[in-house]
């Protein structure tokens, strides 16, 4: 049996990393190809094209992009017809990925789509889109399995795999050890993103909000996880610029997360995993003017952060476009550190986003459609 797997991002690689293994303990002689990064080649995976470099984010990065990504699209509908997989599952990256399950629709190959388009955030018109390209939609959201079971999309909910995955593997004695950080010392993490562009646009406001809250709080440890798609040289560079002392780290992230105090995180599947870890978390964006304003037109939620979302509240701040500037960035990281009220209130509500997240078992579940379509086809 053959299975061919699309992402386009970390975060897209670690989900299909996941569900490498857990298709690989069902079928031992499961044969995975596609696109992915280090996370799914560790898995077992045969990364046909890797990820690095390739996240652009809004409308008109990818406009530039244009070229770059249509040859990646041919290369791709060429592999499927030297392979003929079983089933194309599809993991987020949804503008590419959605263009990539016509044309393997087009050629007869079943589609399982997981961690799905947004359509409940923005452009619910999408939900009829998918509908009528997948086999299967895997959702990891209640109110998501709803939006597209109206629009007629074969759903099963599995729950969210971050439950799964996001827990730590170290004692928290040792993982204090591990990151040579002495008990009750601040921790502030900084998570920019895992795309270039992201990286760019937010560490060097991350980086001097952090020389304002290494002013106030002077024996705080600053640490920042690299993600597989980025370059270390790259972000050492960037750190190389200020005073305050940088830790770049490659392993062990949900420990590190474990002794965290706060976090300083790009919006996005980062901040859920924060949320599992009890990390309370400022939420910062930017993007060009012309996508943030479509999107402002486009986006029918109060919140953009997924912990407010799944909260259906605003729990932890939000800075978007000119509000993420490092003197508001500092502020509120400086309330989660210093504010123990504040800091009990954000701990709680944290802990109820957990709850609704769901059950363990997410990612078996995943496994068990994509072979459930792929048997049907064979």
């Amino acid at each position: 049996m053959k299975i061919m797997i699309s992402v386009g991002e970390a975060s897209g690689d670690l989900h299909g990393a996941s569900v490498a293994a857990a298709l690989k303990l069902l079928e031992p002689n499961i044969e995975l190809f596609g696109m992915g990064g280090k996370a799914m080649r560790d898995a077992g995976v045969t990364v046909n094209y890797d990820i690095a470099g390739l996240g652009v984010i809004g409308f008109v990065e990818v406009v530039k992009n244009l070229g770059k990504l249509f040859a990646l699209r041919d290369n791709l509908a060429a592999l499927m017809d030297q392979e003929r997989p079983d089933v194309l599952v599809i993991i987020d990256y949804p503008d590419f990925n959605l263009r990539l399950a016509k044309i393997a629709k087009a050629k007869g190959i079943p589609v399982v789509s997981y961690i799905s388009p947004s359509a409940w955030a923005w452009r619910r018109g999408r939900a009829k889109d998918v509908a009528g390209l997948v086999d299967k939609l895997a959702a990891i959201f209640p109110f998501e399995a709803e939006v597209y079971r109206e629009a007629g999309a074969n759903v099963t909910f599995v729950g969210h795999p971050l439950v799964d995955i996001v827990k730590p593997s170290l004692a928290k004695e040792e993982a204090y050890r591990f990151f040579n950080v002495r008990p009750g010392q601040p921790v502030v993490l900084l998570m920019p993103g895992s795309r270039e562009q992201e990286v760019s646009s937010l560490l060097p406001v991350m980086l001097e909000a952090c020389q304002q809250v290494a002013g106030q709080v002077p024996d705080c440890r600053i640490f920042l996880p690299v993600a597989s798609t980025i370059s270390r040289e790259m972000l050492q560079n960037m750190i190389d610029g200020y005073t305050m002392d940088v830790t770049l780290t490659t392993e062990h992230t949900y420990d590190l997360m474990g002794i965290a105090d706060v976090a300083i995180a790009s919006s996005g599947t980062a901040t859920l995993e924060t949320s599992l870890m009890g990390v309370p978390t400022v939420i910062i964006y930017k993007m060009a003017a012309l996508t943030y304003l479509l999107g402002k037109l486009l986006v029918k939620i109060p919140n953009i952060g997924l912990p407010n979302i799944v909260a259906g509240r605003r729990i932890v701040p939000e800075l978007l476009q000119g509000e993420a500037n490092p003197g508001t960035i500092a502020a509120e990281t400086l309330v989660l550190l210093t504010d123990h009220t504040v800091r009990e209130k954000v701990l709680a509500d944290l802990a109820e986003v957990k709850e609704k997240l769901g059950q363990t078992g997410a990612v078996h579940r995943v496994a068990e459609v994509i072979l459930e379509v792929a048997q049907a086809r064979r």
